[in-house]
């Protein structure tokens, strides 16, 4: 089992969670992060750290969401630092329905 980054991620970005990634998993895209599940050892120390608690552990409710993060973590490049977050995130924090109005750049 692997973690998913959701939805509440898209336009906040918060890169909280990669600092403390011990198997630099997470990949980076314009908009959004997402983990690789091929990569991820499951020991959740990004579910804490992340500001939006967009990370949660694999699940059937959130198989869509695997999906996503498997897709673009072959596609997207890996980061491996924390880095400034959107200035604007606070506003995108807590959004319904993000995918839907932005999508996945």
């Amino acid at each position: 089992m692997a973690y998913v980054v959701k939805e509440n991620c898209l336009k906040c970005k918060y890169t909280d969670c990669v600092a403390v990634c011990p198997v630099d998993c997470f990949h980076e895209g314009e908009d959004f992060l997402v983990i690789d599940p091929e990569i991820c050892i499951d020991c959740g120390v990004c579910v804490d750290e992340c500001p939006a608690k967009a990370i949660e552990p694999e699940s059937e409710e959130n198989v869509d969401w695997l999906e996503i993060n498997a897709k673009y973590s072959k596609i997207w490049p890996v980061i491996t630092q924390k880095q400034p977050h959107r200035a604007d995130a606070h506003l995108f924090d807590g959004m319904p329905n993000k995918l839907k109005k932005f999508g996945i750049q």
